[in-house]
């Protein structure tokens, strides 16, 4: 009965996997309907074999990897479109921009969606019902994933990992094996109840039910483990430093004169509340001053420091230029109540089109710019030493900066604090600053530090080393949060990707001597 309707070559090849790949991004924030990842991909597999032993007989497509490539890219767009449809919101704020949001929608998808059909044509011909394909599936799908956050500018987003961002047990293993790692695992994971598509005995299948459930909880019960002793080493912690984390849910606006600005800044302070004898770092998000730099910004000294004192300090974006370079950074800083920069740092992964314009020097021909205000795109940070503050050792991370493990990878074993600032009015009322807020629980666990985010419209929280939220504002809740963070230098992190390597060459290993067998 299952046959006759998938002998139909456009309900299989484009109609299905659209569906299960849309699907699948309801296991992500802010669903977290993890559970469907348990059917959307072993549906995946069992397709993909399905397709590639009756393209030859039932759709008659030579080369039948042509129908592999179609399985693979529906599937893809499916996935994305669902996934990060939201970009193209930040399209609508210029309205020059408007005409590119259809090409957004439909281009970026499709060209991610590559790193699945390439997946499929690669892989698909070699695999067929059983245990050692599933093996292999899951493996090519990491490396796929491994590949898409690597390069060109890189896009590590919505892995299948992301989609245990909701339980903080199971992701404890990030700080030992890290991300790319656990999401292998995870990928394994959902792949397994694909064993009840093969040909074996009700009691093999249970069998591998039952590894399947005594993994997770194994995860689980070590996670549990974890947290509980973390409790206790929070409790012996003196060393902390006290923050207030502000989200003034400002509307993203271009052209915004003194007056306008001048007002952000009181309502700044207002919501800051600054408590003269308490030593304190106030936290302003990404773009608060919308597109004025800092010294466009100094004639607000006054401003400051009749509201803050020697004990304050305050930390937010802004726009720095660059005499030599004559370009702007999109900067990160640190200032006194005397309005002096203490600490400085400079983006170093920009937003492409958002920061930056590819081929620049080509495209602005035809009057494109960076979406971002000003026509010249940003100057790309080097890699810095941490910001140091009072006893804190700072880990910057502004806007998606927050997403690559790099940063977490190369940074400095005296971290022991990380900030991340944002603006996320550019997703407006979607599903993206959910997803964004994900990867700062992540970055908290694979460095076991606490981790602040200050995100204008966004999702503002402080996370503590084990990925538990301690306090939040939601996504376009305006106020703040204040708290005595913890500083923990952390003494075991996961340097490199080595874990991956390993265990993907294990998996390669299993499928080639099985087959070979």
């Amino acid at each position: 009965m299952i046959s006759k309707y998938l002998d139909n070559r456009l309900l299989t090849l484009f109609v299905l996997p659209f569906i299960i790949g849309s699907l699948s991004i309801l296991s992500f924030q802010p669903f977290n309907l993890t559970f469907i990842n348990f059917f959307t991909l072993p549906i995946f597999f069992y397709l993909l074999v399905y397709i590639k032993k009756k393209s030859k007989s039932i759709y008659r497509e030579k080369p039948y990897k042509k129908n592999l490539f179609f399985f693979g890219s529906a599937f893809g767009f499916g996935f994305y479109l669902s996934g990060i449809h939201w970009i193209t919101n930040s399209l609508t704020f210029d309205e020059n921009f408007k005409i590119l949001i259809p090409i957004g929608l439909l281009f970026i998808p499709l060209f991610l969606s590559l790193f699945f059909s390439l997946v499929t044509v690669f892989i698909g011909p070699f695999l067929n019902l059983n245990f050692r394909s599933i093996i292999f599936l899951s493996a090519s799908l990491a490396i796929s994933d491994f590949i898409r956050s690597k390069i060109l500018t890189g896009f590590p987003w919505n892995l299948w990992a992301y989609s245990f961002s909701w339980s903080t047990e199971i992701i404890q293993i990030l700080n030992k094996f890290g991300l790319f790692a656990f999401n292998l695992i995870s990928i394994t994971i959902f792949m397994l109840p694909a064993v009840f598509f093969l040909n074996l005995n009700f009691t093999k299948k249970i069998y591998f039910f039952l590894v399947l459930v005594i993994a997770i909880f194994l995860l689980y019960i070590y996670g549990s483990y974890l947290i509980n002793l973390n409790k206790k080493e929070l409790q012996a912690n003196t060393n902390k430093i006290n923050v207030r984390v502000v989200s003034p849910n400002f509307d993203l606006e271009y052209d915004l004169d003194k007056n306008d600005i001048e007002n952000r800044l009181l309502k700044l302070i207002r919501y800051s509340d600054p408590d003269n004898d308490k030593k304190t770092l106030f936290i302003w998000p990404e773009g608060v001053f919308s597109g004025y730099s800092y010294k466009e910004i100094l004639n607000l000294k006054k401003i400051i420091s009749s509201n803050f004192n020697k004990n304050h300090f305050i930390l937010f974006g802004v726009n720095r230029f660059d005499k030599k370079k004559k370009g702007f950074y999109n900067s990160l800083v640190i200032i006194n109540n005397d309005m002096e920069i203490i600490q400085e740092y400079k983006k170093q992964k920009l937003v492409p089109f958002g920061e930056f314009l590819p081929f620049e020097n080509f495209l602005s021909n035809f009057g494109l710019k960076k979406i971002t205000e000003g026509h010249g795109s940003f100057l790309k940070g080097k890699k810095q030493d941490n910001l140091k503050i009072q006893n804190s050792n700072i880990l910057p991370l502004i806007c998606y900066e927050i997403i690559f493990t790099k940063f977490i990878q190369s940074s400095s074993r005296d971290t022991n604090l990380m900030i991340n600032i944002s603006e996320d009015g550019w997703f407006g009322n979607s599903i993206g600053p959910y997803q964004h807020f994900a990867k700062g629980i992540f970055r908290s666990v694979e460095n076991n530090t606490f981790l602040i985010r200050s995100a204008n419209k966004g999702i503002s929280a402080i996370i503590n080393n084990r990925g538990q939220v301690v306090k939040k504002l939601n996504p376009n809740e305006t106020g703040s949060i204040q708290y005595e963070v913890p500083l923990i230098k952390n003494n075991i992190r996961n340097k490199n990707d080595l874990i991956f390597f390993i265990l993907l060459f294990t998996y390669i290993f299993i499928f080639y001597y099985y087959e070979k067998k």
